[in-house]
């Protein structure tokens, strides 16, 4: 265990979804030494259920931004030493066009002093590795903050066939989402021609639903926390495996 490599799961709200990610890391083969690193939003927010579209876009750009990760993780590390780091919110990684995933990975690395990712760098990766043309997309953002994801989609020569959009309130509405509700969205998203389903939150609690997601989608699905934890095991080249975990972790 002395040599197992460890992962920094950047993260904003606790009790909001961290527990997924953690759930998965210890199912994998080998195991994923994943420890959470709290990162707090800007002064200003507290409830995004309370903002408009509009203050929740500003609210989640300001949480990725350059300024505000060289300002906040330092001391969220507190001179912990990771071999690598994930920003795990989605939403902050999909903003700021098509040079921002980027440019958030070069910053989060600068920060950190070691390999980074995000959620939105990883579906990208993930995309690309499985070589995906045609994908379907079950959204819980509204149809405004949705369509920078399927402009990061479409980056990596995909296309989004079909989607919906649950314009849900926050990420700790988003936690407590009851597994029917995450399933029902997902069967609401199907596409006969879509290669996958993606999946692109990381407050769901959807580690466990992996079978039942495939079955209403009709087709492999791609998770937050699926996507996430690969490319993080990627970045460690500690490749893993797990049952019922989607087709990343399919085969190392």
């Amino acid at each position: 265990m002395g040599s197992q490599r460890r992962v920094g799961l950047l993260y904003p709200t606790p009790d909001s979804g961290e527990d997924d990610f953690l759930d998965l890391a210890g199912r994998l083969d080998p195991a994923l030494d994943l420890e959470v690193v709290y990162i707090p939003w800007p002064d200003d927010i507290d409830d995004l259920a309370t903002l408009t579209i509009e203050q929740v876009t500003d609210a989640l750009r300001r949480l990725g931004s350059a300024a505000h990760l060289e300002r906040v993780l330092p001391s969220a590390l507190g001179g912990r030493s990771m071999d690598a780091v994930a920003f795990a919110v989605t939403s902050s990684s999909f903003l700021d066009g098509p040079d921002g995933v980027g440019e958030q990975v070069r910053t989060l690395r600068r920060v950190t002093g070691c390999p980074a990712t995000s959620t939105t760098a990883a579906f990208q990766q993930a995309i690309r590795h499985l070589s995906l043309r045609r994908v379907a997309l079950a959204s819980v953002y509204h149809p405004e903050l949705s369509e920078h994801f399927v402009d990061r989609v479409r980056e990596t020569g995909a296309e989004v066939i079909h989607r919906v959009d649950a314009s849900a309130g926050s990420d700790r509405e988003l936690a407590a989402w009851p597994p029917d509700r995450i399933v029902d969205l997902v069967r609401r998203s199907a596409h006969p021609g879509a290669q996958m389903m993606l999946l692109p939150e990381t407050a769901l609690h959807a580690s466990r639903l992996t079978a039942e997601l495939e079955r209403a989608a009709g087709c492999p699905v791609l998770t937050a926390t699926q996507v996430t934890l690969w490319a993080a095991t990627e970045l460690v080249d500690a490749p893993a495996i797990a049952s019922d975990a989607g087709p990343l972790f399919a085969s190392a």
